[in-house]
């Protein structure tokens, strides 16, 4: 047996396109959000000298950029396939790397004309909103610890109910068995099963709220009834026991609505049954939520559509002005004209000035594409605006991106993680753009109108007798949407309305 080895060269002649990367920066601002497109500028604003930030006129604060301002805009002047965007109107720059920071800090004690992004006396809204806001919450583990470490219990439990709490998942329960957290407890604490199991009942006690490091659902119920019985002042006796016997004997028949079968088996009349169910609603199936750290997402929109009464018709326009007043300070922008200038400081000054132009080309040309965007938006959703959500129209993207000439892809990132303030609420831009299909009149309706219709229908039905899935499918038809059964069970779904089995209520 052989083996040989050969060397050769060749040529290959080949095309391959690649993206400037400040076409794929101006992709990333057209993408941003308005929060972090603010973010993004205050960054700028703070490391390139030559970027400043002027103070609108008061006549420009009160007049709101529109939609229809831009009616005659080029729509090729959107396209993101052409390289030299935005660098037609900047000066040729230098890619040559050197150490500026002795440059830089000249031009910075020279910087004492530059515009604030506030008035002068105006409070920093942003350091207020940070002396206000609340302090942080710790994590689960580290709150349950808190707790723990108060506990009147010996060294040893102290240590077990410490790995106890430690291997809690963020519904404060215990799903990993016993046996593997003494396994992987650290050789010196000398922990052993028995004594996370002596451990673990001291921390469902201890620890609140009750229910905490129960191993499932029925414990943590459990737990929490024993600690509503455990409470001062009168109980109804006979209620908790019967909210106990639920839960004890019959959780799995509660979760599929088999009221009868519990009737039958226990005794109890259905109003009993219905009694301890309401009771069960104070009951949390996941207790310890209240203590993880809340996340409160602030939705900022980027645009806002108001109805005109004189010219009945929806206007959109930018919810934020500050964006048109960025430039380029002229003083800097002639230092990178200078030739009597070092060569290294002038370097330094025309990179600044070129990355300054572009940011603020790339926000123009953002606010422009959002709102050529918007105002097909609102042009072919009219009766969305007028009637609500059932009236909502197929909208492809790709039919809006043919009618402002511009790449689907552009009208994706321009639509991504946007909101816009309407009549109607708050709501997503990308919720305008959906499939759909046609009714029997042969018009169009969206994907989201018939589940809009699906969700009016079950709200009516007689919840003693609801509709099954084919009933449903014919109650749409009735509408003159036909649809077929396992689309609605799938609608159905993805609006959390459940089967007609679980749907159904018993007298």
């Amino acid at each position: 047996m052989s083996m040989h080895f050969n060397q050769s060269q060749s040529m290959k002649l080949g095309q391959s396109m690649k993206l400037a990367p400040r076409v794929i920066q101006s992709m990333e601002i057209l993408q941003l959000p308005l929060a972090e497109l603010e973010e993004r500028i205050e960054q700028e604003l703070e490391g390139n000298i030559t970027l400043e930030l002027a103070e609108p006129e008061r006549d420009e604060l009160d007049a709101p950029e529109r939609a229809d301002d831009h009616a005659d805009h080029d729509p090729e002047s959107d396209s993101f396939e052409r390289l030299d965007e935005f660098t037609s109107d900047v000066p040729d720059i230098v890619e040559n790397e050197f150490d500026s920071s002795a440059a830089a800090d000249r031009f910075r004690e020279s910087d004492t004309g530059r515009a604030s992004s506030r008035l002068e006396g105006e409070p920093d809204a942003r350091a207020e909103a940070m002396a206000q806001a609340p302090a942080r919450q710790g994590t689960l583990q580290d709150q349950l610890m808190d707790q723990w470490r108060l506990a009147d219990v010996d060294e040893a439990t102290l240590k077990a109910g410490a790995l106890l709490i430690g291997s809690l998942d963020e519904d404060g329960y215990l799903r990993v068995p016993l046996s593997e957290v003494a396994e992987k407890a650290p050789a010196n604490l000398g922990v052993s099963e028995a004594m996370l199991e002596d451990a673990l009942g001291a921390v469902q006690l201890l620890v609140a709220p009750p229910g905490t490091a129960a191993r499932d659902t029925r414990e943590c119920l459990l737990l929490q009834l024993d600690a509503i019985e455990d409470e001062p002042g009168e109980r109804d006796a006979e209620l908790l026991a019967h909210v106990r016997t639920l839960i004890e004997s019959h959780l799995d028949d509660l979760s599929q609505n088999r009221l009868p079968k519990i009737a039958e088996a226990t005794g109890l009349s259905m109003d009993g049954i219905k009694h301890a169910m309401e009771f069960m609603r104070r009951l949390s199936l996941a207790p310890a939520r209240a203590l993880a750290p809340t996340r409160s997402e602030f939705v900022m929109p980027d645009a806002v559509v108001e109805y005109d009464e004189e010219q009945d018709a929806y206007i959109a326009y930018l919810t934020d002005r500050r964006h048109a007043n960025l430039r380029v300070n002229q003083e800097y922008a002639k230092l990178a004209q200078d030739k009597s200038l070092e060569k290294k400081d002038r370097d330094f000054v025309r990179t600044n000035v070129a990355n300054a132009q572009w940011l603020i080309d790339a926000v123009n040309q953002r606010a422009s594409t959002v709102l050529r965007v918007l105002r097909v938006v609102v042009d072919a959703q009219r009766d969305y605006f007028d009637y609500g959500p059932e009236q909502l129209k197929p909208l492809p993207m790709t039919q809006v991106a043919e009618q402002l000439g511009v790449h689907v892809a552009t009208v994706s990132r321009a639509v991504a993680d946007k909101h816009v303030q309407t009549p109607r609420g708050i709501v997503p831009l990308r919720g305008f753009f959906t499939g759909g299909l046609a009714t029997e009149s042969g018009e169009e309706v969206s994907y989201d109108a018939v589940k809009a219709a699906l969700r009016e229908i079950v709200d009516a039905e007689d919840k003693a007798k609801p509709l099954s899935d084919d009933a449903l499918a014919k109650a749409l038809k009735d509408r003159g949407i036909e649809i077929a059964r396992r689309t609605v069970a799938k609608y159905r779904g993805q609006l959390d309305i459940p089967s007609a089995r679980l749907r159904k209520t018993f007298e």
